[in-house]
């Protein structure tokens, strides 16, 4: 059997429980929440709140994976490097999605929304909860930008950590920052048995109220 057929007959038989309308909460963000502690507490999971971000400018399409770090009811919210790639696709059209991909759950969540950055004192009190190592790596690295060596990234990093002894209370980058994805689509996607898979879509409606539908898998 060569490699590409390997891959044709892979299949996994998804379980029975599904997601049920009249079960369902009104508020996404309430299933969001229990679905999300279901995957803090299963131990395969590696990081629950990790996410896929999705952007887009001219050149393309490009994703990568990030954390979330809050929600509330403004939206989800990660940090990142302003001057990133993600940062500069996010400058030039904010219109992005978000992938949680739970797969030990037989879950994913997919939002769908626009990408704001959060006010600055946001980003300062996020900042100092921070590891002192994370916070010197902030200064240490021009994200997305080409690098000649790892030595010359453990360089920078050695004479941040110098500039800011242990105890120094460390800024804030300018270029470092949260963004808040106000959604107006969450899909909640269970898998079930003969790929009947369950997809609920929360949409936003033009009164800020959230629709429910049901999608085919």
């Amino acid at each position: 059997m060569t490699a590409r057929e390997d891959i044709a007959a892979m299949r996994r038989q998804y379980g029975e429980v599904g997601l049920v309308e009249a079960d369902l909460p009104a508020d996404p963000y309430q299933l969001f929440n229990t679905w999300l502690k279901d995957a803090a507490g299963n131990e395969i999971v590696v990081e629950a709140n990790a996410m896929v971000l999705s952007t887009v400018n001219e050149d393309g399409p490009k994703s990568r994976t990030v954390l979330l770090k809050d929600l509330t009811p403004a939206g989800f919210t990660f940090f990142s490097n302003y001057d990133s790639n993600k940062g500069k696709q996010i400058e030039e059209n904010n219109n992005v999605s978000l992938v949680f991909p739970w797969y030990p759950l037989e879950r994913q969540v997919i939002v769908i929304g626009s990408a704001s950055k959060i006010s600055r004192d946001e980003s300062e009190k996020y900042f100092a909860t921070r590891p002192r190592g994370s916070q010197i790596g902030a200064w240490a690295s021009a994200q997305s930008t080409e690098l000649a060596s790892r030595g010359e990234l453990e360089k920078r990093f050695a004479e941040f950590e110098a500039k800011w002894p242990e105890g120094t209370q460390i800024p804030i980058p300018p270029h470092w920052g949260g963004y808040v994805i106000s959604p107006t689509s969450i899909e909640f996607w269970q898998g079930r048995y003969s790929r009947l898979h369950d997809r609920i879509q929360y949409l936003k409606d033009k009164n800020n109220n959230w629709q429910l539908k049901r999608l085919n898998p």
